[in-house]
């Protein structure tokens, strides 16, 4: 579990395939800021762009450590076959801040930035989301991008007779940018999204028809 509240900016510095054909993954190797491995184990997970990975080697000294990422994890996501800035986060320790929302790791769609300009101090996003997700966005509801938790401001549907998607505008502010890898964004790029737990849950027990009672 993890509270998209990023605790360090890493960098994907070789990719490397696990097998001949599209039906292996990858081993990725991921330089941290320095001493963020000092309390990291083998086996402890590591969310990378929002994707929870598994920590399968290490080295403090070097400040690197590899993850083994499955083709379909990488057919569902997006950054993490190509060298570049990532956002990590350790996962959450039952005494920590729960200084995001819950975040489970688990990328949920990819979604597409439109839109993406300094806006007097901060910056102005705005990201294409997949019709599958577009029910879970909601007006100052949470949303997390490429692991990091933040606020829509608004949600603008795109209804027709094929689809039902939208689009969300989240503002950031100077912190986030100078924090996050979310300052490399460019419009046209894939990132990773994971709608709000509670409201999975939610649209869960409205969708399922109540149990039949026995006479």
């Amino acid at each position: 579990m993890f509270t998209g509240i990023i605790t360090g900016v890493g960098r994907i510095s070789d990719v490397r395939a696990l097998g001949a054909d599209a039906s292996h993954g990858k081993q990725l190797t991921i330089a941290t800021p320095p001493q963020y491995l000092g309390d990291v184990g083998l086996g402890d997970s590591i969310a990378i762009n929002g994707a929870c990975m598994t920590v399968t080697s290490f080295d403090a000294a070097r400040d690197v450590f590899t993850v083994d990422v499955s083709a379909e994890s990488l057919d569902k996501t997006a950054g993490l076959a190509v060298t570049g800035p990532v956002n990590l986060e350790k996962a959450l320790r039952a005494n920590d801040r729960l200084g995001g929302h819950l975040v489970s790791g688990h990328v949920d769609g990819v979604g597409q930035v439109t839109h993406f300009a300094a806006v007097g101090e901060s910056w102005t996003l705005r990201i294409e989301v997949p019709p599958a997700l577009a029910k879970f966005l909601a007006y100052k509801g949470s949303i997390t991008v490429n692991g990091v938790s933040l606020t829509v401001n608004r949600v603008v549907d795109h209804v027709t007779k094929d689809t039902a998607g939208c689009e969300i505008s989240i503002n950031l502010i100077p912190h986030t940018i100078e924090n996050t890898a979310l300052g490399h964004l460019k419009v046209g790029a894939a990132v990773n999204l994971e709608v709000d737990l509670i409201a999975r849950y939610v649209e869960r027990m409205q969708s399922v028809a109540p149990a039949v009672r026995p006479a």
